[in-house]
């Protein structure tokens, strides 16, 4: 048990440190040379860094450090920057140092001893002829950059066969003093053929008014100008700026750092090419390889790249390119230029007069269109109220013939009063009364019933949602009793109007209300809750929620759209026609979960205009009389104490 027990312990340990390990970033030291501002080995480091970070599984503490003093020559005192980094690092080596540019690997090469002799090292950004003489270990990686220099001398013989004259530029710092001797070497050959003016020995105001007097047939190589002879350093890009706009020779150089700034181009180093050899390298080292067992080609220029601007300012035929040579930042002229533009405006003169009858036309039809449709929709609303009807033609009946009961049994009870000896008139008179109620009972309900499913006209005015929802409740109390629903009610006080065809809401409250029943025949618990109250913002809102089986929650997004319908014989109509109606009356309706299962249907309206309130009341149509009142009075719903019998009708509080 024992031996279990300190297994489990033993790896929790183990666990513990591989996820301290993987917890813990990598530490890595990038040596910049010069500072971080020095193309092109500041775009070979930024790379670097995007690409590190991006691939790499790891986290990442870097480090960034700027050998700046290598600008000052061979006479600095080394021992002030390497306190700075051994204080950096105090304690704890990095786990990977990366040195771009030639001095900042010379000075690593020459000072690891003194700072992190067991940190693997990677070199980048530089040839491995400028630090030769060095000092290289086996934990030393170096990612070779070739630069051949006399591929570039003939790229521009190729495209200028009448050069006679090279002027070189280059600075006096250190590392640019030892290409200087390099590129003397290099262009020996060529002496008697070409001759080759350096600038090491002048400022960047020198190099600019000599460029600016070079002789005819001549072209500028641009090595690099970091420091001039007057030990001012500069930017790259400045100084490759201000020799551009004054030279009078087409500018070669060797990297692709300054293509698109001003040079012709060639076959060029790719900074980008760099940049992901040693992210690739960096990240196996970091993995854990083995310094030794890590091979790496040479980087050498690439698939000759050429401005199309410059071959145009200097008037290099296309012709004498290289064969696969690319031709980037084309500048089309005249025709080619704004070909595009001009087709396509003549293509729209063209299409104009088309276009704008067919616009006509399909205009003409879409308001063809607009109109059936809104005949359309009309009849099929008028439709979904006769579908309705159909289905409350039994509460309809029975709510008919309980006054005609009524009736019956009062004309006979007052006929027998009548004829008795002596003839009880009073109570003759009293039944006569009676019937006169019944009738014009019978006469209301028909009366609404009709209205109810009569065609509307689209006539709107002020209708007040409470006497409404009560009306619906009086058309549906029958259902209401047969199926066994309680009826919740909560409406506000005063009276909530709305602008709006009284048919058409009738319609959608009726819709919401006979669903709601329909959804609740197969649950034990029956209630239907409907509510009417004046919102925050002033809006009229309308809730009829019940305890029925509820909505889907995959129906939910659909159960609005036109033909969609959950039952087994819907035409799936009765909603999106519910959705017109309210959003013709510039309002919302949506549906949701009720809280206590079930669902709940909102509508949301505009109240009715106060000054609209204010003014005089349209002539109220023709009356049907005593009835009619009868119907605007009698909104008590009956629902569950329902005589045994069916015979006397008996409302409860609803």
């Amino acid at each position: 048990m024992w031996q279990l027990r300190a297994a489990s312990l033993l790896g929790v340990l183990l666990l513990a440190s591989v996820e301290a390990a993987v917890a813990d970033p990598r530490r890595v030291m990038l040596l910049h040379s010069f500072s971080r501002n020095y193309a092109p080995w500041s775009l070979i480091a930024a790379r670097l860094q995007e690409h590190l970070t991006k691939d790499s599984p790891h986290a990442f503490d870097i480090y960034e450090a700027s050998l700046a003093t290598e600008r000052l020559g061979p006479s600095y005192d080394a021992q002030p920057f390497l306190q700075y980094l051994r204080t950096v690092f105090a304690g704890h080596d990095p786990d990977l140092t990366i040195t771009v540019g030639a001095p900042a690997g010379r000075f690593m090469l020459q000072h690891r001893a003194e700072l992190f002799p067991s940190a693997p090292l990677l070199l980048t950004g530089a040839d491995p002829r400028t630090f030769a003489n060095s000092g290289r270990t086996p934990g030393d990686v170096v990612i070779p950059v070739v630069l051949d220099h006399a591929k570039q001398v003939d790229n521009i013989v190729q495209l200028l066969p009448d050069t006679r004259h090279i002027a070189v530029v280059i600075g006096a710092s250190n590392v640019e003093r030892f290409w200087l001797e390099e590129l003397k070497r290099t262009f020996e050959p060529y002496q008697g053929k070409l001759t080759f003016e350096y600038f090491d020995n002048l400022t960047l105001d020198g190099i600019v008014q000599r460029v600016a007097a070079l002789p005819p047939h001549s072209a500028v190589y641009y090595g690099s100008l970091r420091v001039d002879a007057q030990g001012v350093s500069y930017a790259e890009e400045r100084a490759l700026a201000r020799i551009r706009e004054a030279t009078n020779a087409p500018i070669f150089s060797f990297a692709d750092s300054n293509f698109g700034a001003g040079i012709v181009g060639g076959p060029m180093l790719s900074i980008q090419e760099i940049a992901e050899e040693s992210a690739q390298v960096a990240e196996r080292l970091l993995r854990g390889a083995a310094p030794a067992s890590i091979v790496t080609t040479p980087i050498r220029d690439g698939t000759p790249r050429y401005d199309g601007r410059e071959l145009d300012r200097w008037n290099i035929s296309e012709s004498r390119l290289p064969a696969g040579s690319k031709i980037l930042f084309r500048e089309a002229a005249g025709w080619e230029q704004y070909r595009t533009h001009l087709m396509a405006i003549v293509a729209a003169l063209l299409l104009q007069t088309g276009l704008i009858s067919w616009l006509l036309y399909e205009h003409r039809r879409r308001h063809v269109a607009e109109v059936q449709s809104r005949g359309l929709m009309s009849e099929l609303t008028q439709m979904n109220r006769l579908a309705t009807a159909g289905e409350l033609s039994a509460s309809i009946a029975h709510e008919i013939s309980q006054p005609l009961t009524r009736v019956m049994a009062s004309a006979g009870v007052a006929m027998r009063a009548l004829t008795e000896e002596p003839a009880d008139v009073a109570k003759a008179l009293e039944l006569l009364r009676h019937t006169q109620g019944a009738c014009d009972r019978a006469v209301a309900i028909l009366a609404s019933t009709r209205a109810m499913f009569a065609k509307d006209d689209g006539n709107r005015g002020p209708v007040d949602l409470n006497t409404l929802i009560r009306s619906v409740l009086m058309l549906v109390r029958y259902d209401l009793r047969q199926h066994d629903v309680h009826v919740e009610q909560r409406f506000d006080d005063p009276p909530l109007e709305v602008l709006g065809d009284k048919i058409q809401l009738q319609q959608v409250i009726l819709n919401l209300v006979m669903n709601a029943i329909e959804a609740m025949q197969s649950r034990k618990i029956r209630v239907l809750r409907l509510a009417c109250t004046r919102g925050s913002d002033g809006k009229i809102a309308v809730s009829v929620a019940d305890t029925g089986s509820g909505i889907a929650p995959d129906h939910m997004a659909r159960i609005f759209d036109p033909l969609f319908s959950t039952k087994q014989r819907g035409m799936g109509m009765g909603l999106a026609i519910c959705r017109s109606i309210i959003e013709g009356h510039d309002g919302k309706i949506s549906a949701a979960p009720a809280p206590e299962g079930g669902s709940i249907f909102r509508l949301e309206l505009p109240p009715y205009d106060e000054e609209r309130r204010r003014a005089p009341a349209p002539s109220p149509p023709p009356s049907a009389g005593p009835a009619a009142d009868t119907a605007q009075a009698d909104t008590t719903v009956a629902t569950k104490a329902v005589d045994p019998g069916g015979g006397t009708d008996k409302p409860a509080a609803a």
